[in-house]
């Protein structure tokens, strides 16, 4: 069903979102604590005779190992470097088997398949761990560590992205002016995150209806998890709303967007229960660099799907 605003109302929502002072402080001094352990590359054998993949051990934030698949293709459909996308998963997914994101790199890209710290017991499998803890929090990632924005979960999400966009562009196949950031849902956030947080390394952004935009309004309008962990967080806390809703400003795609200047192909979905449309426009609207969306109107969360995929394939091939 269309639940959440009309497609003109979308179109022009621009909230008044917080914007911390410290904003800018605060990311500078994450980034420095990403760690400087050169990245270990271990070639494995897929079965896949058009794609070579290399298990991926890098140092993300504080150093803490994270887990991803490099796949190039066997025989470049280019000549001279490689163009890169670097992909983030969707929420609790992770970088899956040697076989099941070869997308990119049969497109003719460097294709860097990321675990996200934590998860990858939901949807496909991951392999890397959170060594960070956190104080009471509801059974998933959303709340974990949501008192102070320096014990926030995404702080180490959004620094391990970062570092593994530096992995990619370090490549020797790689052309590091060409690297494009992407993903799904929760996927879609971190890409442009990491698209704000990096923005000379980026060179395009893919995201699609991407979670973790506009907290305060996804917390009134989302009909299904994971948004439903912050429901249920505040209802329990209620004397910490305020201060749940401070950190997460500092999180909010929709708050960082504006600090990033590459081009970008977004997709929303109309009838999406899980990130709802008008959370996606925010983050939309107040992106800082040349934009374009596509928009479904009949679909969930799964949006576009195989039709946005060919729709990037020619966006991504004009773009880099």
């Amino acid at each position: 069903m269309h639940y959440d605003l009309s497609l003109e109302e979308a179109r022009v929502y621009r909230p008044d979102l917080p914007v911390p002072g410290d904003l800018a402080e605060f990311w500078a001094g994450t980034l420095a604590r990403i760690g400087r352990t050169p990245p270990v590359l271990e070639r494995v054998e897929s079965g896949l005779v058009t794609v070579e993949t290399y298990d991926v051990t890098l140092a993300g934030f504080d150093d803490h190992p994270v887990r991803a698949w490099l796949h190039l293709p066997a025989e470049p459909l280019r000549p001279g470097v490689l163009p890169g996308v670097v992909q983030y998963q969707g929420y609790n997914g992770g970088r899956g088997l040697p076989h099941e994101h070869v997308f990119w790199a049969s497109a003719g890209y460097a294709h860097l398949v990321v675990d996200t710290r934590g998860q990858g017991s939901g949807w496909t499998t991951g392999a890397t761990g959170d060594p960070g803890g956190s104080g009471p929090a509801q059974p998933g990632f959303l709340t974990r560590g949501i008192e102070a924005p320096d014990t926030y979960y995404y702080r180490r999400v959004y620094a391990d992205a970062v570092a593994a966009l530096e992995v990619l562009r370090g490549h020797e196949r790689v052309d590091p002016s060409r690297v494009a950031v992407a993903g799904g849902s929760q996927g879609g956030g971190i890409s442009t995150s990491v698209a704000a947080l990096a923005p000379s390394s980026v060179a395009a952004v893919l995201p699609d209806v991407p979670f973790l935009c506009d907290f305060r309004r996804a917390a009134s309008v989302a009909q299904t998890e994971p948004y439903l962990e912050l429901v249920r967080y505040l209802a329990a806390h209620r004397d910490r709303v305020e201060q749940a809703f401070a950190t997460l400003s500092y999180f909010d795609v929709a708050v960082l967007g504006r600090l990033a200047s590459a081009p970008s192909l977004w997709s929303v979905a109309l009838m999406d229960l899980t990130c709802p449309p008008s959370t996606v426009f925010a983050a939309y609207n107040s992106y800082g660099g040349p934009k374009e969306i596509e928009v479904y109107a009949y679909n969930d969360h799964e949006g576009g799907d195989a039709f946005q995929r060919t729709r990037q394939l020619a966006w991504l091939a004009a773009s880099l």
